[in-house]
């Protein structure tokens, strides 16, 4: 598995916080207030329904500090461990009011980034034997980008650019609008800082031609076949980043990859993972009682 970046404490802070607000309201949690005294302690355990990658502890520990500091999280895995089914991901011990109402937030935090690590695991492991990585895109949960993009690389992936503003990238209708392939580069090199990447997307092989004579320092092949994939690795010839984007899935990854490209970006990643299944439990003592009571 790759390095992990380290995720802010503001950007953790303020995304469970909006969390946390929009599922205890103007009222706060009402079946808790009136079925638990205030008194009570548990511990609980969050556990793997299903196996997966895990991804996402931090912004769950944070879910039950935000509703009380008492509470004690103690992981048992680390971000980008495989979790096998009925494993178990962390313990929590404290006031029994506090770990009801953080638990939903906690799990949808965890449960979506696990999703995506897992999803992301499986295409990186198919094209293992092959020096490609498989990245991220755009197409994420809005407000939630940077979480996800960190639950690829959980996943074993690598990240694209996160925003608008952080590369250049020129797809089709840049060039369209901007009168070609040589315009489109020509005009972004006169804008752009020395220190801003430049890609741009072609699909066509005459197309990447002109890029070569224009230069970029990577090259997005959209929707091409494995033929014409490797007919363009070796016209680029290591000259600039080839990176395969376009219809990508688990069946056709491997064959991609097996062209020599660098990279193959893949929306589905985050568009299209599933919520790995996590639950919670209040653990019980031989009597029914909670553990902690």
């Amino acid at each position: 598995m790759t390095s992990l970046p380290t995720l802010p404490a503001l950007m953790l802070e303020s995304a469970v916080r909006a969390a946390l607000l929009e599922d205890l309201g103007r009222a706060g949690d009402v079946t808790t207030q009136a079925t638990i005294p205030a008194s009570a302690r548990a511990t609980a355990r969050i556990a793997a329904r299903e196996a997966g990658v895990i991804a996402g502890l931090l912004l769950a520990r944070e879910a039950f500090r935000q509703i009380d500091p008492l509470v004690n999280f103690t992981a048992c895995v680390e971000d980008g461990a495989r979790a096998p089914a009925g494993s178990a991901i962390a313990v929590i011990e404290g006031p029994a009011r506090a770990i009801l109402s953080a638990e939903r937030v906690a799990l949808n935090f965890l449960g979506r980034l696990s999703g995506v690590a897992t999803q992301t695991s499986l295409y990186a492991r198919k094209i293992a034997h092959t020096k490609a990585r498989v990245c991220d895109t755009r197409k994420t949960t809005p407000l939630l980008r940077a979480f996800e993009k960190y639950a690829v690389r959980c996943g074993g992936g690598a990240n694209h650019r996160f925003g608008l503003d952080d590369a250049v990238l020129i797809k089709d209708n840049h060039i369209a609008v901007a009168g070609g392939v040589a315009a489109a580069l020509r005009a972004v090199k006169s804008f752009a800082g020395h220190m801003v990447k430049i890609e741009i997307e072609v699909d066509a092989i005459e197309q990447l031609r002109e890029v070569l004579r224009e230069g970029a320092d990577a090259v997005l092949l959209d929707n091409m076949n494995p033929q014409k994939l490797r007919e363009a690795v070796v016209l680029i010839d290591g000259r600039m980043i080839a990176e395969a984007s376009g219809g990508v899935t688990l069946d056709t990854v491997a064959a991609i990859a097996e062209t020599g490209v660098d990279l193959i970006s893949v929306g589905a990643l985050t568009h299209s993972a599933r919520v790995l299944d996590l639950g919670l439990d209040i653990e019980m003592d031989a009597t029914g009682d909670s553990a902690e009571d």
